[in-house]
């Protein structure tokens, strides 16, 4: 869907990494090896986006970081387009809401990173019917052509396990007050 509006895969894939989990930063060649594209072609659309207003930039030293710029007007546009591109709205949806006591859930490892290798790592925190979430998995995984793994803890669990599961470099999908949205 995404490759059929704009035709350079770059882009698409600098989109992804950004505008899924907008905490990231990165600089030129850490991402022209991290998504297999000459640093002159991600160099082009770095200076697109940023010339757009859509990325922010900053230095560490010599290197120039680049960053999604959540200031700008399209930006929870492109965020929730990029979820849903990834198939992370039909987890959201499909899995969280419907399975007991969740406190909080997220998304680790590539896809936390805005990288789309095909599997989604998913730590949920809370009691829940392990069974129906199977069920729910499974659904989820033929809707969006993505694997799913799923770790579910409970909250003593999840506190002696924070600090391995990088819950700083994760993407946050839903928190027990997420039930209450508008």
């Amino acid at each position: 869907m995404l490759d059929s509006l704009i035709t350079s895969k770059t882009r698409i894939k600098l989109l992804l990494k950004f505008f899924l989990n907008p905490s990231t930063t990165a600089y030129l060649r850490g991402l022209a090896e991290e998504l297999n594209e000459s640093t002159n072609a991600v160099r082009v659309e770095l200076n697109r986006l940023n010339k757009a207003g859509l990325l922010e930039t900053s230095n560490d030293g010599r290197t120039k970081l680049y960053q999604a710029n959540t200031k700008h007007t399209l930006f929870p546009e492109l965020h929730s387009l990029v979820k849903k591109y990834m198939g992370i709205d039909q987890v959201v949806d499909n899995i969280l809401a419907k399975l007991g006591t969740v406190e909080i859930a997220f998304i680790t490892g590539d896809y936390a990173k805005g990288i789309d290798s095909g599997l989604i790592d998913l730590t949920i925190v809370g009691i829940v019917d392990r069974q129906y979430l199977q069920i729910l998995v499974d659904k989820a995984e033929a809707v969006i052509k993505r694997k799913i793994r799923v770790l579910v803890l409970t909250q003593e669990e999840f506190v002696g396990l924070k600090d391995k599961l990088k819950v700083d470099k994760a993407l946050p999908v839903w928190t027990d007050e997420s039930q209450n949205r508008t």
